[in-house]
């Protein structure tokens, strides 16, 4: 018999997908031990499962998925060829759509008017805290994005607005939001994207100054501390409306110690998902859970629990580190709603993890 872990290594399927496979009646173990509840799958389910997972990847419906493999284990090839055709049909009629779709959509774009190009052609010249400027960077940085197909999140956004400076960055599975004071704009609102490695060469700038000089000129941005500075072109890019991205739905805000709650997030359990890949490889998820006495823990894998958030791992640690505080806000909904990271001194300073569905 093979354990539920070893069939999910094997077969491609997470074991949480195995779950709930097996509660939907399409992949039902061949034994479940009465004290534990633990599964044992019999070696001929094997194939079985590994043909689920190529139909999970095809994204095809659960009923057909149930049929499908009735018609292989009973050897109804018919059957299976009918329903394979009949999906890869709705799946080219479903792209022909979203084409179609697309196409109108870029169509409306071309021919709108685009309100934030002045946000993008004016100029601003205003003094920053360089400590306060510096921590800001250091708050969002990790959240840029570095995927070439997405070029306009390759940078940090540099939002002026009143004695404001916000720089916002992401990468679509998270968004990072901070915030330095300044003086001497009295002028329009004006946001520019600063690319990744002009931002990492006006950070190593701001090491001894109080004070520096930011200078926004149409496409060029600069930054002067001292007799040294750190200049180049903006991206010519629209950035995402953050404003919005950042309403993400009330959830229980729990307090945590940073060092106890990074440890166990680094030694505690995880899951290996397809669902979300960065760099073209599968991420460890950390799946969270609040206990009634307002504890955050890192659950292990054979938890059921229906309120469990996961999240990746790396991502969770990285914006743990970000925060740059021995206690912050978690604010934890539904399994499926971005997780917040705020400042307890500083809630408009906060990170934003997009969660990773559980449930297969």
């Amino acid at each position: 018999m093979r354990s539920i872990g070893e069939m999910a290594q094997d077969s491609g399927l997470s074991v949480s997908a195995l779950r709930f496979y097996d509660r939907a009646g399409v992949l039902v173990p061949a034994w479940v031990d009465p004290v534990s509840g633990y599964r044992w799958y019999d070696p001929g389910q094997l194939d079985e499962a590994r043909l689920l997972a190529r139909l999970r990847r095809a994204a095809m419906p659960l009923a057909d998925i149930r049929l499908v493999l009735a018609g292989w284990s009973g050897a109804d090839t018919d059957l299976v060829r009918q329903l394979l055709q009949a999906h890869l049909r709705r799946l080219e009629g479903g792209l022909s759509d979203a084409r179609s779709e697309f196409s109108t959509l870029r169509a409306h774009l071309d021919h709108r008017e685009n309100p934030m190009t002045s946000l993008r052609t004016a100029t601003a010249r205003l003094s920053v805290s360089a400590p306060g400027l510096a921590a800001a960077l250091d708050a969002v940085r990790f959240a840029a994005s570095a995927d070439p197909e997405l070029p306009m999140l390759g940078g940090v956004l540099f939002d002026i607005e009143g004695e404001a400076l916000r720089v916002v960055a992401t990468d679509r599975y998270r968004m990072a939001v901070a915030h330095a004071g300044t003086t001497g704009h009295g002028g329009p609102r004006v946001q520019v994207i600063v690319p990744a490695p002009l931002v990492d060469a006006m950070r190593a700038l701001l090491t001894a100054e109080e004070s520096v000089q930011l200078t926004v000129d149409g496409d060029r941005v600069t930054l002067l501390a001292g007799d040294r500075q750190a200049g180049g072109q903006c991206l010519d890019h629209e950035f995402p409306d953050y404003r919005r991205l950042m309403q993400v739905p009330a959830g229980r805000r729990v307090l945590v110690d940073v060092p106890d709650f990074r440890a166990a997030v680094r030694t505690g359990p995880v899951r290996t998902s397809d669902a979300r890949k960065q760099d073209g490889m599968s991420c460890e998820l950390s799946v969270l859970g609040v206990t009634a006495d307002g504890t955050v823990t890192v659950r292990e894998d054979g938890d059921d629990d229906p309120h469990l958030v996961a999240v990746n791992r790396a991502f969770l640690l990285d914006a743990l580190t970000a925060g740059a505080r021995d206690k912050l806000l978690l604010e934890l909904g539904a399994p499926t709603s971005p997780i917040a990271i705020r400042r307890p001194d500083d809630e408009a300073t906060c990170s934003i993890l997009m969660p990773v569905r559980l449930d297969g």
